[in-house]
């Protein structure tokens, strides 16, 4: 089986390429990549798969189906882009650039719904292949979301927490995807972290008072000020996180005030608040928020505090990457692999591995820095081919033998949540605080 999976992919090549490199000529930011998703919607309806789109605005699935009963594995791959309007690619009127590699991903997706398909392997395996191309695994751009979530085009600001919500994942037992990432990441060919931090994210709104900058400054109540106080008072916890938590902190001006000459009275941020478990998240956004309300008082204006659910902490499954590791030793060689320390960086993949079995591991074929002009795809059989072999010679792994392996892996996983606790949590970190410095001169 293995072979005629490698082999039908070994035919596509130049059209998965070809895929990857179209797709990062049209970058697109989240929920807004309508380009991107109908490029992957044609690319599997030529395979005879049936597509159902517009799932969380932009995402699409397509199923392929098994011989046998068994469990059901999705592959996925990441629709959207991120802004960085200096990358030699990026998009001239919105800044979208693909320095991450999602490009990539939906290429090594299609590319190993193509293996699947051509190979006819599935009647020979217990279970069943769900394709997933997802919206908006970055996460940015929130006020914006935030409207769309106003508008009820969206209940949660990124795609997978999207997709849990709509019920996309609820016959899935397990996922994976593979990001392709540079040897300044992964000194070798492929590697896997054991886990990712998760995050809350925050827009905030400090609300002064307008008056002549020039001329009477004194009427006015400057929100400028209290943005660059919390700013500072934020920065002033830092030596109170704890090593071990890896908390990251990382705000933003979005605003900073109308005219030179008037005194700012709509000043706003956004940040995250990332940390390597959950407790250590909340505990380092209660510190952020005093740090907001602080400034408020010192200035004495109005801060209003909008808190929304990021990301949850991701934790890769010990028995999924095992299944990675001999893959990868086929394909790439036992000796190029590297096991990566925890990283301060966060997906929403972390979501789906709190409420079932997920692998998100990468493989090198780009270059330079993700989310930086630098990034670049640098060999494209190791970007866009080697992880539609991977994600393919996988799901055959995981469903041969009346899927043994699938069923050791959910035999052996404890969910942190169910659905339903996973979406009340996520529901509950949404909140508003419109704290009144004011009241405190």
């Amino acid at each position: 089986m293995y072979q005629s999976v490698l082999a039908a992919i070994d035919r596509r090549a130049q059209e998965i390429v070809a895929l990857g490199e179209a797709l990062l000529r049209t970058p697109e930011l989240g929920f807004r990549e309508h380009r991107t998703a109908a490029r992957v919607r044609d690319a599997l309806r030529s395979l005879g798969l049936q597509v159902t789109d517009g799932l969380a605005v932009t995402g699409l699935r397509a199923d392929i189906g098994g011989g046998h009963g068994g469990p059901r594995l999705a592959l996925l791959g990441e629709l959207d882009a991120v802004r960085v309007c200096e990358h030699p690619q990026a998009d001239p009127l919105t800044g979208a650039a693909h320095a991450c590699g999602h490009n990539a991903q939906l290429a090594g997706l299609v590319g190993a719904a193509m293996g699947l398909v051509d190979s006819q392997v599935m009647p020979c395996l217990s279970g069943h292949v769900a394709l997933l191309a997802v919206p908006a695994e970055e996460y940015v751009e929130i006020e914006q979301r935030l409207e769309l979530a106003a508008s009820g085009q969206i209940g949660f600001l990124a795609g997978k927490p999207e997709m849990i919500r709509i019920g996309a994942f609820d016959d899935v037992d397990m996922a994976l995807l593979v990001h392709t990432t540079s040897p300044q990441q992964v000194d070798g060919t492929h590697g896997l972290a054991a886990s990712f931090n998760g995050f809350v994210a925050k827009r905030v709104r400090f609300v002064g008072r307008a008056a002549h900058a020039g001329g009477a400054p004194e009427r006015g109540v400057n929100a400028l000020n209290a943005a660059s106080l919390a700013l500072q008072a934020i920065h002033a916890q830092r030596e109170t996180f704890r090593d071990e938590d890896c908390v990251r902190v990382h705000p933003i001006v979005t605003r900073g005030g109308d005219l030179v000459n008037v005194v700012p009275a709509d000043v706003r941020l956004e940040t995250y608040v990332r940390a390597r478990t959950w407790e250590a998240v909340a505990a380092a956004a209660g510190k952020v928020d005093r740090a907001i309300r602080g400034a408020a008082v010192a200035v004495g204006c109005r801060a209003v505090i909008d808190t929304v659910p990021g990301y949850l902490p991701l934790r890769n499954d010990p028995r999924l990457a095992a299944v990675f590791q001999r893959v990868g030793a086929r394909l790439l060689g036992a000796s190029g692999y590297r096991a990566q320390p925890h990283s301060g960086g966060s997906t929403d993949a972390g979501d789906l591995s709190q409420i079932m079995p997920v692998l998100h591991p990468a493989v090198t074929g780009a270059a330079g820095w993700p989310h930086s002009a630098d990034w670049r795809i640098a060999d494209p059989e190791m970007a866009y081919v080697a992880p539609a072999k991977i994600l393919a010679l996988m799901a055959v792994e995981l469903l041969a033998d009346g899927a043994a392996e699938a069923r050791g892996v959910l035999d052996a996983y404890r969910p942190q949540y169910t659905r339903a606790q996973y979406l009340e949590l996520q529901r509950a970190v949404q909140r508003t605080e419109d704290f009144d410095g004011a009241s405190y001169a």
